[in-house]
C-alpha cells in the first residue's frame, strides 16, 4: 500500500516549511508520549486510539489518519503479528503483548509522523530482542541521512542489520516524504542497494520507519477491512518511526524529545 499525495518530485523544505513542521512533528511524539500511560492490560486498543486523538485536538492539530483514504480512526496501533496499519478498536491489551502506535499530526497545515513501540508487562526475551534490533535499524538509518548519500542507503543498513541478528525487513511498506503532504517523495525503501536512490540534499524531509519481522519478511492485508497488515506466518513484527530533517551536517530528528539523536549545532 503506497500513498503519494499530489506531488511527484521531492521537496526541498525552506525555513518556514522547516519551522511548522518541526512544530508537528514535536506534537506527534508528545502525542505518543501522552499516550503511554494508559498502555495496560485490559485497555482497548480504541481507548489508546481516544487518547491520541484527544491530545492531538486539544493542542491545535487535527489526526491526518482519521478519513485518509477511508481509513477510520486517529492512529494506527498494531499488536504482536500485526506489521503496520492495525485498526484501533476494542481488542484488549494482554500481559506480555508488544505494540507499535503510530500517529501523524496537521499542525497549521504541516505533518509529523512518529510511531514507537510499547510493552504490557513482562514481555519475553525474543519479543524484547526483536524490539531492540529494530529500533538499532531505526538509529543506523539515521546515520545515512547526510548529503551526499543516497536514499538506498538508509535501505541497506537497515536490512544488513536485520539479517544479521535472524530477522526480516519488510519490503512492502516503506518510509517517504513529508511535511506538506501526508505522503511526498522520494520513498525510503527499508531494504535497497547501497549508494542507490536519490541524492540525500539538505532541506528533505522524510519518514524512517522499518517494520522487522521475526520470521518472513512478507505481509498479508486482511480482505475484510483492507489495512491490517500481518505476517504471513503468525510470527511477531516491530517497527519504530522517525521524520528526519537533513542539514548541511548531521541529521535532526525532528520527532526526537527524548534527546535520543544528537542536533545540529546550527538549531
Amino acid at each position: 500500500m503506497s500513498f503519494r499525495d499530489k506531488n511527484s518530485k521531492i521537496i526541498i523544505k525552506n525555513a518556514e516549511q522547516i519551522d511548522g513542521i518541526r512544530r508537528s512533528s514535536k506534537l506527534a511524539a508528545q502525542t505518543l508520549k501522552a499516550v503511554a500511560p494508559y498502555v495496560k492490560a485490559g485497555v482497548t486498543t480504541g481507548y489508546l486510539n481516544d487518547i491520541a486523538e484527544q491530545f492531538m485536538r486539544d493542542h491545535g492539530a487535527i489526526p491526518a489518519t482519521l478519513g485518509y483514504h477511508g481509513y477510520t480512526k486517529a492512529s494506527c496501533i498494531s499488536v504482536n503479528d500485526v506489521i503496520c496499519h492495525g485498526i484501533p478498536g476494542k481488542l484488549e491489551l494482554r500481559e506480555g503483548d508488544i505494540l507499535n502506535v503510530d500517529v501523524t499530526t496537521i499542525l497549521n497545515g504541516y505533518y509529523g509522523d512518529t510511531s514507537t513501540m510499547f510493552t504490557v508487562g513482562e514481555v519475553t526475551p525474543h519479543a524484547q530482542q526483536l524490539i531492540d534490533v529494530t529500533q538499532e535499524c531505526l538509529d543506523l538509518g539515521i546515520t545515512q541521512c547526510i548529503p551526499g548519500k543516497r536514499i538506498g542507503d538508509i535501505g541497506y543498513v537497515i536490512n544488513k542489520h536485520a539479517v544479521k541478528h535472524g530477522y526480516s525487513t519488510v519490503y512492502e511498506f516503506c518510509g517517504h516524504g513529508i511535511g506538506l503532504y501526508f505522503h511526498e517523495e522520494p520513498e525510503v525503501c527499508h531494504v535497497a542497494e547501497a549508494n542507490t536512490g536519490a541524492v540525500i540534499q539538505p532541506g528533505m524531509i522524510f519518514t524512517i520507519e522499518p517494520m522487522i519481522n521475526a520470521g518472513k519478511a512478507r505481509a498479508k492485508v486482511d480482505k475484510k477491512d483492507g489495512w491490517t497488515a500481518r505476517t504471513i506466518d503468525g510470527k511477531l513484527s516491530a517497527q519504530f518511526e522517525h521524520t528526519i530533517l537533513v542539514t548541511e551536517t548531521i541529521p535532526e530528528v525532528l520527532t526526537d524529545i527524548n534527546h535520543r539523536y544528537p542536533v545540529p549545532s546550527a538549531i
